[in-house]
């Protein structure tokens, strides 16, 4: 289950996302003056909880599609999805525990790694029952869906970053460095999520269209436009809570209420955080390069 949740096999395999989360591990290592290659631990680790992660929200969720194919859920079952998640938690860490081999970082870094991880999956498990606490709520502060932002998505950037930069052999003072990067960068890469979930191409997203409209997602642009005071954002709020809206009325409501473009300007001002982050850490030149680009593909993608 877990070979089809990475994109190896069944139908449709090829399709295993983007691994931004092992590139920047690997990245920041690189860019600290170390090995790639003994960062490929870290790398590991932090795709095996994206992964683990998908496969909960998917169930929790109900979303039958992932990566333009079948949610691995709806093909093995909601019960092994649990237990394959599960299992890709504990071997996490087992790829951590493996640092300490002869030719690894050593015990100490494997042991602070570890520790990160787990601090991460704590944010993330925060951020994950947040989100769904939202659905069940007709009014949500923009400060409370940062937040959930901050745990779901930009911890697990930040825990990448922080984790390449101590297996590249940076101290644990300037890993913590490189994990703000990595929470700014995260930041972003969410919210253009946000806001590829409402106006995203179902066919490069690999969604059906107004997908998180559908649910009553309080996503980002929702909640900023949900909160504009403006007459499309009241029109929006007594809208929200009805089943029967047209997907399609809605999200033009959210752009007329302004939720679109205010979302789209934050996440531009958290990259420009991640970018002038960056340039106050000591780097590699040519990976510095690399890391700005990510910055810049980050906010422009479209899926």
């Amino acid at each position: 289950m877990a070979s089809y949740q990475f994109g190896w096999s069944g139908q449709g395999a090829g399709q295993g996302g983007k691994f931004v989360r092992a590139a920047l591990a690997l990245a920041c290592a690189r860019a600290v003056g170390g090995s790639e290659a003994r960062a490929v631990p870290a790398a590991a680790a932090v795709e095996m909880v994206h992964n683990l992660s998908l496969l909960y929200d998917d169930v929790l969720d109900g979303d039958a599609v992932r990566r333009h194919r079948t949610a691995a859920w709806k093909v093995f079952g909601s019960s092994a999805a649990a237990r394959s998640a599960d299992a890709l938690l504990l071997s996490a860490f087992d790829v951590l525990a493996d640092g300490e081999a002869a030719d690894g970082p050593g015990e100490l870094v494997s042991r602070e790694a570890s520790a990160v991880l787990l601090e991460a999956l704590i944010q993330l498990a925060v951020g994950e029952s947040l989100d769904l606490v939202f659905e069940g709520r007709s009014q949500v502060a923009l400060a409370e869906c940062l937040e959930m932002v901050s745990g779901k998505t930009a911890s697990l950037f930040a825990c990448s970053c922080r984790l390449g930069a101590l297996y590249g052999g940076a101290d644990s003072a300037a890993a913590v460095q490189w994990a703000a990067f990595g929470h700014d960068l995260g930041m972003a890469f969410q919210l253009v999520d946000d806001l590829l979930g409402i106006w995203g191409d179902p066919a490069v997203t690999g969604k059906p269209v107004f997908n998180d409209l559908r649910r009553r997602k309080m996503s980002v642009p929702v909640v900023a436009a949900l909160a504009s005071g403006t007459a499309p954002g009241e029109e929006l709020v007594g809208l929200y809570g009805t089943s029967d809206a047209d997907p399609g009325r809605l999200a033009r409501l959210v752009e007329e209420a302004g939720g679109r473009s205010w979302t789209q300007e934050r996440a531009a001002q958290h990259a420009r955080d991640a970018r002038e982050r960056l340039h106050r850490l000591t780097a590699v030149p040519e990976a510095l390069a690399a890391l700005e680009a990510l910055c810049t593909v980050i906010v422009s993608r479209v899926h």
